[in-house]
């Protein structure tokens, strides 16, 4: 992409999910020799998202992977569950691999679908081996919604909290719950994202350009928004 259009820089990523092989280092620094930027944690095979039993808002549009996940289950195509911690909370080893690949390609870890004990553990490993970048996956999500106090502790870890248009567009928290989490824990601790690219939602184009317009109705000034729009994105980016 970014040969055939000059200018565009689009960012690889990898997810570890079970179709991936899991917590797999050998793929993470494949994608890494190849320039990839972003390595999310598990997502769909998270022991989080397999075993939340936490409940939309009411009338809200449920998750498109959801029902694939749920048509796959049904096929008996179910991968195994991706582990990140021990019992006693501990971050399994084949993680902490998985954090030093990161580290040395200077890649960008997100967190996926892991719960908040989980993210608070990993995010912690992964800056003791070194990794400089850490965005926190969409915290106000249905297996994840993170407390204030969680995403404070996180942010004054180096993370950046990844509020997407998704969230509270499809229902999933209150468009006003979401303004006081960006207030609540800092504007500069924030980064925009749209997580749009489901049929029934706007295009993805437009996905960034809507959050805009809804936070400064909410009172956001302009340059708040640039700050998580523009300039925490290049934080991830370069």
């Amino acid at each position: 992409m970014r040969k055939a259009v000059p200018g565009v820089d689009v960012l690889g990523a990898i997810t570890l999910n079970g179709s991936m092989g899991g917590m797999n280092p050998a793929a993470v620094e494949i994608a890494g020799r190849l320039g990839a930027r972003i390595v999310w944690m598990p997502t769909v095979d998270s022991r989080n998202q397999r075993s939340s039993t936490a409940a939309d808002l009411p009338g809200s549009k449920p998750a498109m992977w959801g029902a694939l996940q749920a048509d796959l289950h049904a096929q008996g195509i179910v991968p195994d569950v991706v582990e990140v911690v021990s019992g006693d909370g501990t971050v399994l080893e084949d993680v902490r691999k998985v954090l030093r690949v990161i580290a040395k390609h200077d890649m960008v870890l997100a967190t996926g679908h892991l719960s908040a004990p989980e993210i608070l553990a990993v995010v912690r490993d992964a800056r003791a081996l070194g990794v400089r970048r850490v965005v926190v996956t969409h915290p106000e999500f249905t297996s994840q919604r993170l407390t204030v106090a969680q995403q404070r502790e996180l942010a004054a870890e180096g993370a950046l909290l990844e509020r997407c248009f998704t969230t509270p567009y499809t229902g999933k928290v209150s468009w006003s719950d979401l303004f006081d989490n960006i207030r609540a824990v800092g504007v500069e601790h924030s980064i925009l994202s749209s997580d749009l690219g489901q049929p029934f939602n706007p295009p993805v184009e437009d996905g960034i350009a809507l959050f805009a317009d809804r936070l400064l109705e909410a009172g956001f000034k302009e340059d708040e928004v640039r700050v998580m729009a523009v300039d925490n994105s290049r934080l991830i980016s370069l």
